[in-house]
């Protein structure tokens, strides 16, 4: 596959409900192994974004490019074939199932195999069965789930389920990464950890990643460029240190405390 240096393009995307704008004009470029934030008040247009790039939604108007791809209109699972893949806000794992077969599922999207191969286990469905099973240990060992690997996904503690999301995430192999809001729910000692667990991933799986995050210490601690997001219109982009002293992304954060992005 060629190289690509943007690996997403927005292109002054729109997203109407009926009569309400969600999201106007919305610009924004990743490059290959960037890790940018995306931020705003609540209702601001993020995860509105998030849907947009995965397909869950389509753009009211303009077009959104992956590798140099329009992917407008495609279903999400195309998308995710392509090499984008996304986290929630509220953890969506197979909580009944181990840990290992959270990832095994996710690892299937990419199985040539038909139905009936799978059904009388032929030979090249076994080979790639086993080949997932390998690739799914060797996941989680990366991510330091190895102890964990038969336990029920809803036994792990709050921050090892975020990290097993995020891994089924990586087990799809994406080479664009979102992340909507890791840290909700967090302790502090969690939050600190994931943000060197993100750092990490992004360079070990070669990734890029775009995180909505409203941890203000996660985004300003990892991210080196943040777009700031208010009634669905960007109000300022730039490193961390310009963020946190705009006074438009402050007013925009007033509602939330004066001190919400320092």
């Amino acid at each position: 596959m060629q190289q690509h240096a943007t690996v997403l393009k927005c292109d002054k995307i729109v997203m109407r409900f009926g009569g309400l704008i969600a999201v106007n004009d919305f610009v924004l470029e990743l490059s290959k192994g960037e890790l940018v934030g995306l931020i705003g008040p609540n209702g601001a247009g993020k995860t509105t974004v998030f849907n947009m790039i995965t397909g869950v939604y389509t753009p009211t108007s303009r077009d959104i490019y992956f590798l140099g791809e329009k992917i407008t209109g495609l279903q999400p699972y195309h998308i995710t074939r392509k090499g984008i893949a996304r986290t929630f806000q509220n953890i969506r794992l197979f909580g009944s199932l181990p840990v290992l077969d959270n990832i095994m599922l996710a690892q299937h999207l990419r199985l040539k195999s038909d139905p009936f191969s799978a059904v009388f286990r032929l030979p090249w469905y076994v080979r790639e069965e086993k080949a997932i099973y390998e690739d799914s240990l060797r996941l989680l060992d990366a991510v330091g789930l190895t102890a964990r690997v038969n336990e029920r996904a809803d036994s792990l503690p709050y921050g090892e389920q975020r990290r097993l999301e995020i891994a089924r995430a990586l087990a799809t192999k994406p080479q664009l990464l979102l992340l909507d809001e890791p840290a909700a729910g967090m302790n502090p000692q969690e939050s600190e950890d994931l943000m060197r667990f993100i750092q990490r991933i992004l360079k070990d799986f070669d990734l890029t990643i775009l995180l909505i995050e409203h941890d203000m210490k996660v985004v300003m601690g990892i991210c080196e460029r943040i777009v700031v997001l208010d009634y669905g219109v960007t109000i300022a982009e730039g490193g961390p240190k310009d963020i946190q002293s705009n006074p438009k992304v402050i007013e925009a954060y007033l509602g939330a405390g004066a001190n919400a992005v320092s």
